[in-house]
């Protein structure tokens, strides 16, 4: 029988066929190559004895958060206590990477104070003008309207708010949510397990948190030219593989003077092809 992978706790996979679950294991050919299931997969299954017989192939892949077949990822982004744009910009890079739409929701905007609110504007402005798909966390309403028909999985930092916007989207889910550490100034791991939630005409995947993320086998051409915004100007560049670092005559370097280009932008870029 054919299904969806839609949960994975320890080595139990939950399989979604003709709207009913079976939770199931793997093959131990599966263990023997190294291949691990992903929530999301398609696969191929024995309903009898609940094991997983084929993985199908994946049209799309993540490795932090750990899901596949995905449609677009929404990446939280908190603005308090400060806001990362290093890893704000490091999720866009990579989910440019792997073909998936990102779409970038920030939180608790509530929290700043007036000069604070105006640099923070003009950064959701910048993704804005650029191209993304830019919320905060008030325009519930907005956002209820990106997940039909879609697999769409939730990312970001720990406390950015994840499942306390998934539970404005749907009050019935109820996921739980810790205070945020004020000690740390971070939140705890308050989702332990990654699980796709029927939700809205379409598929959310809730994720565990996490404070870090690699450019797994991406070169550093592929970060240059994942930040979309460089596309507009490297024509101008003087060398044609331009990486837009030490180069002289470089046109990126140029916008980013004249401030076309948002400065903190390419300052993660540097360090990201370093």
């Amino acid at each position: 029988m054919n299904g969806r992978i839609v949960k994975l706790i320890s080595n139990d996979y939950t399989v979604e066929a003709n709207d009913k679950l079976f939770v199931c294991k793997c093959r131990g050919l599966f263990r023997n190559q190294n291949i691990k299931p992903l929530v999301g997969d398609l696969v191929i299954f024995d309903e009898i004895n609940n094991y997983i017989l084929e993985i199908l192939p994946r049209k799309s892949e993540l490795v932090r958060p750990p899901v596949s077949n995905i449609d677009q990822v929404v990446i939280v982004a908190n603005v308090k206590p400060s806001f990362d744009t290093n890893l704000l910009d490091k999720l866009l890079c990579i989910i440019e990477y792997n073909n998936i739409l990102p779409i970038i929701c920030f939180t608790k905007l509530d929290l700043l104070n007036e000069e604070e609110m105006i640099e923070i504007t003009n950064n959701i402005n910048y993704y804005k003008n650029i191209g993304y798909t830019v919320f905060d966390n008030r325009e519930i309403d907005e956002l209820k309207t990106i997940f039909k028909n879609k697999i769409t999985a939730f990312t970001g930092q720990t406390g950015a708010g994840k499942s306390t916007l998934l539970n404005k989207l749907d009050i019935k889910l109820d996921i739980k949510t810790d205070e945020i550490s004020k000690a740390l100034g971070r939140g705890k791991h308050t989702t332990r397990h990654v699980e796709l939630i029927n939700i809205l005409e379409g598929k959310i995947a809730d994720t565990p948190g996490f404070s870090d993320i690699d450019f797994i086998n991406m070169k550093k051409e592929d970060i240059r030219d994942n930040f979309i915004e460089f596309n507009d100007y490297k024509e101008n560049c003087k060398y044609r593989d331009c990486m837009h670092s030490k180069e002289d005559n470089c046109e990126i370097k140029n916008k980013v003077e004249d401030g076309s280009i948002l400065k903190s932008r390419y300052e993660n870029y540097l360090k990201f092809i370093k």
